[in-house]
């Protein structure tokens, strides 16, 4: 089937124009000023903006942690996902210690495969490091996972120095990279106990943005940077929520490293004040990093301005309210993480391109390009051109709406920027040539694929 988009404004990393766009089932065909050739459809887009299908190349679905289970799988997940806009997500396949990655791929397909849809695919978090795991990395670059993650804090996933060398090292040599969740564990852990010290419990959410400060996510930048430095590679910074932790960056990219960075939108547009919300309500906000000062936003913004970040993802790791309450007693027991997918799009827009943060380019760069390039996923995603994939989200500048709880596809029970007015939405989702999502609602279910790394 051919379909003729007519009369919209093309968005790419570099320019804004005109043009036409024709797609055959499930790819373009052209992208021109005037296209004349037969339709079976001919969609009137004029004025409208036409994106290439938004990446969210950070996402938590089914994701078992903190005694519990995301509120979100791969169904409810990529619903949220797709609603606002994004066709494709790159999720964290997790490996518990003791697992061959080869199992952990194998859970994360039972999860997903099937119940999606949007595309996706996989990062590997790795958590356990010897020899037969280094022995078997091999095979799964070769078998279509590029992109690896480490974490330098929680007792599942923290992995040591010397490990976090040697993988660094092994990635080098397949053409692998790894994104690395920066936190210093020993200054979270003291400062928990501070917490019990001088408050005799740690009930108050308020609390909680203390324990894990700015400075603990910048030392374990500069830890990071210094051993990829030793290795002589880029890393990914995800999920850089500091202006403490961005100084760590430019420092390192002065000295010549090639550093990549991610944000996420709840670091531009919310602040530590939620902590203080009566009745502890701050615990709907926990994440890891916290939510830091207006001033480390400001910073990130600037940063987005000057190209200095390359990706915005969500960090989508969704709770309802009662697993939040499981830290009512302990705010250290309350599983960290929110809902995002849904909102991403339009809250960059909104907050980013209509306040002139950044410019409609740009928020092409941040959600589709960058992340189809880092993730070798380009260009069969991230552009609209001839032979690439038929993702196209139909962005209306114009549109009025808010959010709420009563009408997102996630499974979380709350909404963070619950009746937030925004102006600027995916009016319609294109995934591979198919209608799939329009002003928020789900129009084909399941139709999303799996993708491997393109080499």
């Amino acid at each position: 089937m051919k379909r003729l988009f007519r009369g919209g404004i093309v968005v790419s990393g570099e320019e804004c124009k005109k043009a036409d766009v024709l797609i055959e089932d499930e790819k373009i065909v052209k992208v021109e000023e005037k296209i004349e050739d037969p339709a079976d459809e001919v969609l009137d887009v004029t004025g409208k903006y036409l994106f290439p299908g938004f990446i969210d190349g950070h996402t938590h679905m089914a994701l078992e942690v903190s005694g519990t289970i995301t509120a979100d799988d791969f169904d409810t997940g990529t619903r949220a996902e797709l609603a606002g806009g994004t066709t494709c997500i790159v999720d964290f396949a997790t490996q518990n210690k003791g697992e061959s990655l080869a199992l952990a791929l194998e859970n994360w397909h039972k999860k997903a495969d099937g119940k999606a849809h949007c595309d996706y695919a996989f990062h590997l978090a790795i958590s356990d490091w010897n020899p037969d795991i280094s022995s078997e990395l091999e095979q799964i670059v070769a078998g279509g996972i590029h992109s690896f993650k480490l974490y330098t804090t929680y007792d599942a996933m923290i992995v040591d120095d010397k490990s976090i060398y040697e993988i660094l090292a092994r990635l080098k040599e397949l053409g692998g990279i790894a994104g690395i969740h920066c936190e210093n564990k020993g200054i979270i852990d003291a400062r928990l106990e501070e917490v019990i010290r001088e408050k005799g419990d740690r009930k108050n959410v308020s609390d909680y943005p203390g324990t894990r400060p700015a400075c603990a996510e910048a030392e374990a930048v500069n830890r990071i940077l210094n051993i990829a430095r030793c290795v002589d590679t880029p890393v990914i910074i995800v999920h850089l929520s500091s202006e403490e932790g961005y100084k760590e960056v430019v420092r390192a990219r002065e000295a010549g490293q090639t550093v990549y960075v991610e944000t996420c939108p709840q670091y531009l547009v919310m602040d530590e004040s939620f902590y203080e919300l009566k009745d502890n309500e701050g615990k709907k906000y926990m994440i890891a990093p916290p939510l830091r000062k207006v001033s480390d936003q400001d910073v990130l913004w600037e940063a987005l301005k000057t190209d200095k970040i390359q990706t915005i993802a969500t960090d989508h790791c969704s709770f309802t309210t009662a697993q939040k309450d499981m830290g009512k007693d302990d705010f250290s027991k309350t599983p960290c993480g929110m809902p995002g997918a849904e909102e991403r799009p339009a809250l960059v827009f909104h907050f980013g391109v209509n306040e002139e943060r950044i410019r409609m380019e740009q928020m092409c760069r941040f959600l589709a390009e960058n992340p189809a390039k880092l993730y070798h996923l380009y260009p069969k995603k991230g552009v609209i051109a001839p032979g690439s994939d038929a993702d196209i989200v139909v962005w209306n500048a114009e549109t009025n709406w808010s959010l709420s709880a009563a009408t997102q596809q996630s499974a979380s029970d709350y909404c963070p920027l619950e009746g937030l007015q925004l102006k600027g939405r995916a009016e319609r989702v294109y995934l591979r040539g198919m209608l799939a999502a329009q002003n928020g609602e789900i129009i084909e279910e399941y139709k999303g694929k799996y993708l491997k790394a393109i080499k």
